[in-house]
């Protein structure tokens, strides 16, 4: 029987500051940052598979060391990624700041049930929180204030049960959606692979050849590279909306220009004037993770300038620009990319050695074809992607229903 909206006949309203204690971790500077020794765990390592570590290698304060198995919850960054509950699946490290170790009263609560319940209140935590650009903390004070709904231990560890149960459901579905997802892209460098060996258009495609009519060629035969560049000195970010945008390197997503522009003032795009950019040029970027994407500015841009993280090709004669991006971005020319970076830890591309990139250069008018082939089978794949991440926000929001309901007691 369901007394109340949210809760059974004999669950205990407690305070989370009842139930555990809560350890920040120790508050690195950047300064004693190592290569080497115990991992420091920041928040994104939490958050991403394959995230970067750093490493303490002097000795620290045991309360903050870490043990495979420890209860984490993530207090600060931004509200719709970084908040949430873990378990600790790695070996012993050290904990940085904005994170609780967190140590539970095993006579209370179970340390998986209050994963889960903590999972359960990150949207209250959120709206608790504050800060600015879009990066939000909750104080400790606040944290210890919000309230939970305990059950008893028997009770607490089947609710564990049924719940486990289910998100393996969900899990299972998600694997088989990445898995989709996956193939989608082999799929995608599959169609640019076919297409720039003429197998799409060419009826006398030979596996191997360059097909009759075809040449090879360097960027610098077909086109010219310049860099962008970065503010002048003195000059500022505008706070407000102007008609100037400075594109960034991450605006630079999917082929085009992509996100929240950045805006300057007249005077500083006067003062760049000579890196600007009018719409239809192919872009590549030179720096960063994302090194080597290659895309087309949009036709109307506007009043744009590039940043210095990316290069521009202008000028093309005998090729059109989407072929030559989409040629850019295939497993060809990227494995031609990375030979040419300069530094495998900063990762820097050299504008004269862009020039240099070879081309498969078929007639204009084939070229044309190509595009259209590839454009055609792409727009398939972009439908398919947005079905398979409207599906994994699906499993979130599952997921988060299933927490909901158990913590109203209603799962049982």
């Amino acid at each position: 029987m369901i007394v109340s909206r949210d809760i059974r006949t004999g669950w205990e309203r407690v305070t989370l500051g009842e139930v555990a204690t809560y350890i920040n971790g120790k508050a690195f500077k950047p300064s004693e940052w190592g290569s080497e020794g115990l991992p420091i765990v920041r928040i994104q390592n939490l958050n991403k598979e394959k995230s970067f570590y750093n490493y303490c290698n002097f000795p620290v304060d045991k309360k903050f060391v870490l043990n495979k198995g420890d209860l984490l919850f993530a207090w600060s960054g931004t509200p719709d990624t970084s908040f949430g509950a873990h378990i600790w699946k790695g070996d012993q490290a050290v904990l940085n700041q904005h994170i609780f170790r967190v140590v539970v009263n095993e006579d209370k609560i179970d340390k998986k049930f209050y994963l889960y319940a903590l999972n359960n209140k990150v949207k209250e935590f959120v709206s608790k929180a504050h800060g600015t650009a879009g990066l939000a903390h909750i104080t400790k004070k606040k944290f210890e204030e919000a309230e939970i709904f305990l059950p008893t231990m028997a009770e607490q560890k089947l609710i564990v049960t049924k719940i486990e149960e289910l998100f393996s459901e969900i899990d299972k579905g998600i694997e088989e959606i990445k898995t989709a997802q996956q193939q989608l892209k082999v799929y995608r460098q599959a169609v640019l692979k076919w297409a720039f060996e003429g197998k799409l258009t060419n009826e006398d495609f030979v596996e191997g050849e360059l097909p009759k009519g075809w040449k090879w060629v360097e960027i610098n035969d077909v086109g010219k590279v310049k860099g962008g560049k970065r503010l002048p000195p003195k000059h500022l970010y505008s706070q407000e909306q102007t008609e100037f945008v400075y594109i960034m390197a991450g605006n630079l997503k999917d082929g085009t220009v992509k996100h929240s522009p950045t805006y300057i003032h007249k005077e500083t795009f006067d003062a760049l004037a000579n890196y600007k950019v009018t719409g239809n040029e192919v872009y590549i970027t030179i720096v960063g993770a994302c090194i080597g994407d290659a895309g087309v500015i949009p036709e109307k841009i506007g009043n744009a300038i590039l940043t210095e993280n990316a290069a521009k090709i202008i000028e093309l004669k005998n090729v059109q620009n989407i072929y030559l991006a989409r040629w850019l971005n295939s497993h060809v020319c990227q494995t031609e990319i990375k030979g040419k970076i300069l530094s495998a830890t900063l990762g820097k591309l050299a504008l004269n050695r862009i020039g240099t990139l070879k081309v498969p250069l078929p007639p204009l008018e084939e070229q044309q074809q190509i595009v259209q082939e590839i454009e055609s089978r792409l727009s398939v794949c972009d439908k398919i992607e947005e079905t398979i991440t409207n599906s994994l926000k699906q499993a979130e929001a599952l997921r988060q229903s299933i927490l909901k309901k158990a913590f109203e007691g209603k799962l049982m």
